[in-house]
């Protein structure tokens, strides 16, 4: 019988994979927050105050970044992928 070598996630994978889906999960809730204050009766003016500035930019900024992290966390897999299929390592 032939052992099949199970891939092993690498720390900076799963960290970058952690950040993508924080973000991701914080700017949808940000989104909901300004959807459900709209649709309770808030106006253009009442987002103004608060915290809500940073509610109503944080998906603007987010989502982006999420973005570009989750290109990293593919291009951190495909170099890992490429290294074990070489039989080399970086550890």
């Amino acid at each position: 019988m032939t052992e099949e070598k199970t891939p092993s996630i690498s720390r900076p994978e799963r960290i970058l994979a952690y950040m993508v889906v924080t973000i991701v999960g914080v700017s949808i809730a940000a989104f909901v927050a300004v959807m459900i204050g709209t649709a309770t009766g808030m106006h253009q003016a009442d987002f103004a105050g608060g915290v809500w500035p940073f509610v109503t930019i944080l998906p603007l900024v987010g989502l982006p970044i999420a973005f570009l992290l989750l290109i990293a966390l593919m291009i951190v897999g495909a170099i890992r992928r490429s290294r074990e299929s070489r039989g080399t390592s970086s550890r």
